[in-house]
């Protein structure tokens, strides 16, 4: 193989195609990452097993030629090393040759490198194939259900399947779950055509891709019994699913209420920010306390003391109520919300409650109170 490429759409596609490489791995072929060259263009591919991106640099963007003075070909690159030469060199095209299979010469004109190489054929084969449901959706879609949703599954690894996010057909919308036992979060989607589907998508994989999207596009989605792979313009990823059955979240959501509070949602994260500096000794605690006279944001610490804001546009409707709740969960559920006037609607001291934007019937949000003493 060898080619002459534009260092920025080079360095671009090593940005991408790195972030499946993990850092430590039993296989030290899954550190390297597989570099060929057909008449497609320049396919660079990061697995670490269980996630997998392609992306493909094209000879040609926008009639500005990319890759020159070529020969197909292949070989596995030291990821780390070859992404930091491209990053470090200045000049704007990169020479890059492989030499017997097993050594890249890498260079720019001025700097040039000998780097050990492996051959392309000791790559694992990976499964980059659609099948099983095929759904499109719009990257303004899928980016909204994942800002609206992945924040609420769990980062911890004890019950692996709460750190995905649902995905459940019905009728012809897609229902996307998120919860970490203490909060839920869920957002439905129509689609235009009736599936069947039941999947459970690492979360961080859905977060991974919304970040790599960068301009409005189309995204071709396929979910098997295993895997999911989700292509957009020139890049693939894929992941494995999370086995086992999600938790049945049906039911969770109250249909009744008691107690409704209406504020602006930039005032009441402004004031559960102030006010939770100082709810140290538990996880982020603070004191709601509502009439239809006045609204209260609070917080005690034994060690440091205490705080409170009053909220002063509002509108509450019920006898006086409190609750206590963890703050980074409100105000993760007012943002993900997204809208300027915040409804947050209780049931009782101890029953979670949801917060809602009146406007969009399409999302809900809920979060378990905390006991205090």
């Amino acid at each position: 193989m060898r080619l002459k490429i534009n260092r920025e759409a080079f360095l671009k596609g090593l940005n991408i195609a790195t972030k499946a490489i993990g850092l430590k791995s039993p296989l030290p072929v899954m550190t390297q990452l597989k570099v060929t060259l057909d008449e497609k263009g320049l396919d660079l591919i990061g697995s670490n097993n269980d996630l997998a991106i392609k992306t493909t640099i094209p000879f040609m963007i926008d009639n500005k030629a990319i890759i020159t003075d070529y020969e197909f070909g292949g070989a596995l690159l030291n990821s780390k090393i070859v992404t930091e030469i491209v990053r470090r060199v200045e000049g704007e095209t990169i020479s890059l040759e492989i030499v017997d299979g097993t050594i890249v010469e890498i260079g720019d004109g001025k700097s040039s490198f000998k780097l050990n190489a492996m051959r392309v054929e000791e790559y694992p084969e990976l499964d980059l194939e659609v099948d099983g449901v095929v759904i499109n959706l719009s990257s303004k879609v899928f980016s909204k259900m994942v800002e609206q949703t992945a924040f609420a599954a769990s980062t911890k690894e004890q019950r692996p399947i709460l750190t995905a996010v649902n995905l459940e057909s019905i009728e012809s919308k897609i229902v996307a779950t998120a919860t970490d036992s203490a909060r839920l979060a869920r957002k439905e989607i129509p689609i235009d055509k009736i599936v069947k589907l039941n999947a459970n998508v690492p979360a961080k994989v859905l977060i991974e891709v919304s970040h790599l999207i960068e301009k409005e596009t189309d995204l071709l989605i396929s979910i098997s019994d295993k895997k999911i792979l989700i292509s957009f313009d020139n890049t693939l990823v894929t992941s494995r699913l999370v086995g086992g059955e999600y938790p049945n979240t049906h039911n969770i959501i109250p249909k009744t209420f008691n107690f409704f509070l209406e504020a602006n949602s930039h005032e009441i994260i402004s004031a559960m920010e102030r006010v939770s500096l100082l709810s140290i000794e538990r996880e982020n605690v603070v004191k709601l306390t509502m009439s239809e006279d006045g609204v209260e944001i609070s917080s005690k610490s034994a060690q440091v003391g205490s705080a409170s804001e009053q909220i002063t546009t509002f509108s509450y409707t019920g006898d006086p109520f409190e609750v206590s709740f963890n703050s980074e969960y409100v105000m993760a559920a007012i943002r993900a919300a997204q809208c300027e006037d915040i409804t947050i609607a209780f049931l009782g001291e101890m029953k979670p409650f949801v917060v809602r934007n009146n406007k969009d019937d399409s999302q809900v949000q809920l979060v378990t109170p905390v006991r205090t003493y």
